[in-house]
C-alpha cells in the first residue's frame, strides 16, 4: 500500500519488523514541484517500541491483517497469561514479556480485553480504559485532608502502585486508568 493510503490503526511491516500506525503527520512543501511527506509515529507489535518513520506519499509499506478478538483473563500458566475468547472459548497464550507493564492491570475473570492476532497467533493484547482494583496497602487519611488535595501512595491488589485521594482506605475498590495508570474513581 502506499504511504498516502495508510491510516491510524494500520498494522504494517518495516524492516522485518511488525509496527501498528499510532499517529500521522502530514506535511506539503510550499515550493513548486516537492513532494508530500508522511511522518508516522509507530509501535512495534507486541514489544510496543516507538519508531518514527518518514515516506514520500509513493513509497510503499507493505500492510498486515491484524484480527481483534474480545477475551477475558482466564489464568496463568507458569509466567505466561492464558486469555479465553468471548465467542468461542479459544484459548490464547501470551507470555509475561509480551504483557509487560500491563500485567498490572490484570485481574482474575477481567472482561473486555482485546487478544491482538496476527496468522491466527496472539501477538498482543489491548486493555479496557480502565480497571476495578482494591487498595491493599494505604497509609490511614490525615485530620483534614479533605480540605487540601493532597495524593498519597497505594498499593494496589495487583502490586502496582499508584497515587489515590487521601481518603481512599484499605480494602476500597477504585477504578484505575490504564491509559494514564491515574486513579479514576471509586469503584
Amino acid at each position: 500500500m502506499k504511504a498516502s493510503d495508510v491510516k491510524k490503526g494500520n498494522v504494517v511491516e518495516y524492516n522485518n519488523t511488525v509496527y501498528q500506525i499510532r499517529d500521522i503527520e502530514r506535511s506539503a512543501p510550499q515550493g513548486r514541484g516537492g513532494n508530500v511527506t508522511f511522518r508516522f509515529t509507530m509501535y512495534s507489535v507486541p514489544a510496543g517500541n516507538k519508531y518514527d518513520l518518514s515516506l514520500r506519499a509513493d513509497d510503499d509499506l507493505k500492510e498486515l491483517d491484524l484480527v481483534r478478538r474480545e477475551a477475558s483473563f482466564s489464568y496463568m500458566d507458569g509466567d505466561a497469561f492464558v486469555f479465553l475468547d468471548s465467542e468461542d472459548f479459544t484459548p490464547y497464550q501470551l507470555d509475561a514479556n509480551i504483557i509487560g507493564d500491563m500485567a498490572g492491570y490484570i485481574t482474575e475473570g477481567l472482561e473486555g480485553v482485546y487478544v491482538q492476532l496476527i496468522d491466527d497467533a496472539p501477538v498482543a493484547i489491548q486493555l479496557p480504559p480502565s480497571v476495578v482494583l482494591e487498595v491493599v496497602d494505604t497509609p490511614p487519611e490525615l485530620k483534614g485532608g479533605t480540605a487540601t488535595k493532597r495524593p498519597k501512595p497505594a498499593k494496589l491488589s495487583t502490586g502496582i502502585e499508584i497515587q489515590v485521594p487521601e481518603y481512599i482506605s484499605n480494602g476500597e475498590k477504585i477504578l484505575v486508568s490504564t491509559v494514564t495508570g491515574e486513579f479514576n474513581g471509586r469503584a
